[in-house]
């Protein structure tokens, strides 16, 4: 079965970040570090290597900086071929002339409304969607195995993540139908099911393969959870309708839009490190 390639990308990237302030109210949350990289690096270079062309940003007020990070910076660059400093550390950062959008939620009113701001851009396409905050590491990378299993089975594919049963309260929980190794049939969504109730540990955490009929759904989505517009909601109506299924995702994942899992990322990634490693290990030691 031959499936459309997944050639565009969307960040929901709109978030005020209040659990970080002070440190976000003059910088976007994406763009706090862990380690050396900013957060939307890390979900923008793991979108590369899954094959993806355009990135689509959905935005806020506030957030130039996203859009500073991924554009060229003459002064900068200059300077640093001038004392013949290698410019491998910002490569990553860099795209071709229409290869970077940027589209401006002008209220945040859920993550299904960041979405459906990216419709005309996404167009009649199957599209993925990134939510940085959850930072998934293995290799190959989360999307680049999602991106394997869409070419095999096409409709839509969730990530999925096992967590334990007291946890499943706090996420959009998987009701799971047919096994096939790493792929789970998704029958039903529920978002933060009472304790003891849910329907399986599987969670969705911020990586998603959907078609473009999402788009149509959440057109004349009511506001549900939070008085907001909500993904869930939407994705749950195309159950039925179209293939649809988690991908188990076996890497690591840091929640880092919570300040413990943002230090645990960054502790986790530096003792990776070959040049920093062995410090930050030994300092751990001692502590």
């Amino acid at each position: 079965m031959t499936q459309k390639p997944i050639r565009k990308a969307v960040f929901p990237v709109g978030g005020l970040g209040t659990r970080f302030l002070p440190a976000t109210k003059a910088m976007p949350k994406e763009m706090l570090p862990v380690v050396d990289k900013p957060l939307i690096q890390y979900a923008v270079d793991e979108a590369r290597e899954a094959g993806i062309e355009q990135m689509i940003f959905v935005t806020g007020r506030g957030k130039s900086a996203i859009e500073d990070h991924f554009d060229i910076s003459y002064e900068l660059e200059t300077t640093m071929s001038d004392r013949g400093k290698s410019l491998d550390a910002i490569e990553s950062t860099r795209f071709a002339p229409g290869d970077v959008v940027y589209v401006r939620q002008q209220e945040a009113i859920g993550l299904g409304h960041a979405i459906w701001c990216a419709r005309h851009i996404v167009g009649d396409e199957p599209f993925a969607i990134f939510l940085p905050d959850e930072l998934m590491v293995d290799s190959p990378g989360c999307m680049k195995q999602m991106v394997e299993a869409y070419a095999r089975v096409g409709g839509n594919i969730v990530c999925g993540y096992e967590v334990p049963a007291d946890q499943t309260d706090k996420y959009g929980i998987i009701t799971p139908g047919k096994v096939d190794g790493p792929l789970v049939e998704v029958t039903g969504l529920v978002e933060k099911p009472p304790r003891g109730t849910a329907p399986s540990n599987l969670m969705i955490p911020g990586r998603y393969i959907l078609q473009p009929e999402v788009m149509r759904v959440l057109e004349g989505q009511a506001r549900g959870a939070g008085n907001e517009i909500q993904l869930t909601d939407a994705m749950a109506q195309m159950i039925g309708t179209q293939p649809f299924h988690a991908y188990k995702f076996g890497g690591r994942r840091f929640d880092c839009g919570d300040k413990a899992g943002f230090i645990t990322a960054n502790i986790a990634l530096a003792l990776d490190r070959e040049d920093i490693g062995a410090t930050v290990r030994a300092f751990i030691a001692e502590l």
